[in-house]
């Protein structure tokens, strides 16, 4: 089969010819039909990241996946051949976190292979494209919104990044009834989208001091909630001052670069929380599923564009460059 192989050692990227591969007992063999591109491959890819399990030789990237069960493997239950899935990020054994697409091969490929516990049934209704995001782009602000955050109906929210995490995190945050809802972005086509998409207030960070126009914004006090979806560190240091005494700041995006906090003493007297999240439980995807199959949700506009496997690169630039402001590209096999 074909697919899309970084070296860990290396970093060395290319399209291979790889053999199809068997499903260990209690594993599944997936025919991927849909894998997201995030802007974590493109953290893999630039050797910025590497899963805690995988340091080494070739991996295949790739962790927003839906496909059809191809073969479960010896002793697996419930699950047959056509069945049509997507794959939850995580998984546990041996008292440990895996990732698919960091941890072990992805769906940058025709067949992934994955514990039968990381499926999750695909509604009749969904296509393939809009399942594939769930597992991360729409479950990791899911579970940053409803768990790491605890986020009530009422509370004001700030959030830095209308991107492919961003976006969902609105619609999400609209949804479990935040208000106000204040979007922060550059991009005018973000900013158009966020307002599209029920966001409440945007800024320009490149117009204005979007800290003091948060302030403005909620009667000189801050934000109760404050998200960062970008990766910043001096987007970081912004959540803790656009926040209210007492407020939380969630840091989602994935940054390598030091923190340095001028005035540490906000923490203390401002009785301000950093918390950091990462991804989602399995438990996510399955409650997600289900609100879209109720068109609670509806995810479908964020499908920017397809790519086959054999355009991969191409998929890459257009994220890192962000030509055509993407929110969501998907490769189809």
């Amino acid at each position: 089969m074909r697919a899309a192989r970084l070296n860990l050692e290396t970093n060395e990227f290319a399209l291979a010819d790889v053999p199809i591969p068997d499903p260990a007992p209690g594993w599944v063999r997936v025919k991927v039909k849909s894998c997201g591109v995030c802007l974590t491959d493109l953290h893999m890819l630039a050797g910025q990241l590497r899963g805690p399990h995988r340091q080494t030789g070739e991996l295949t990237l790739g962790h927003e996946i839906a496909g059809e069960v191809d073969l479960p493997g010896e002793g697996v239950e419930n699950w047959q051949a056509g069945d049509r899935v997507a794959i939850s990020l995580l998984h546990y054994r041996d008292g440990a976190e895996y990732t698919v697409g960091l941890d072990f091969d992805g769906g940058w490929a025709e067949y992934v292979v994955t514990p039968a516990e990381t499926l999750v049934r695909l509604p009749d209704s969904l296509p393939f494209d809009v399942a594939s995001i769930v597992p991360d782009a729409v479950s990791t602000p899911w579970a940053a919104i409803t768990q790491t955050a605890e986020v009530k109906p009422g509370e004001s929210v700030a959030i830095w990044g209308v991107g492919g995490v961003g976006t969902h995190a609105l619609q999400i945050l609209r949804f479990v009834g935040a208000a106000p809802i204040i979007a922060v972005d550059p991009l005018p086509e973000a900013r158009e989208r966020a307002l599209r998409l029920g966001a409440d207030f945007v800024i320009d960070p490149t117009a204005e001091d979007a800290v003091a126009k948060i302030k403005e914004l909620t009667k000189g006090v801050g934000v109760n909630v404050a998200f960062d979806f970008v990766g910043i560190s001096a987007i970081e240091v912004d959540l803790l001052r656009a926040a209210a005494p007492f407020g939380r700041t969630i840091w989602v995006g994935a940054n390598t670069q030091p923190l340095v906090l001028e005035t540490p003493g906000m923490l203390l007297f401002q009785r301000q929380q950093i918390r950091g999240h990462f991804a989602s439980g399995p438990e996510a995807v399955p409650e997600l599923l289900d609100l879209l199959a109720l068109n609670r949700l509806d995810f479908s506009e964020s499908i920017t564009d397809s790519f086959s496997l054999e355009e991969i690169e191409t998929a890459i630039d257009r994220l890192k460059r962000k030509v055509g402001n993407p929110v969501r590209l998907v490769v189809v096999p």
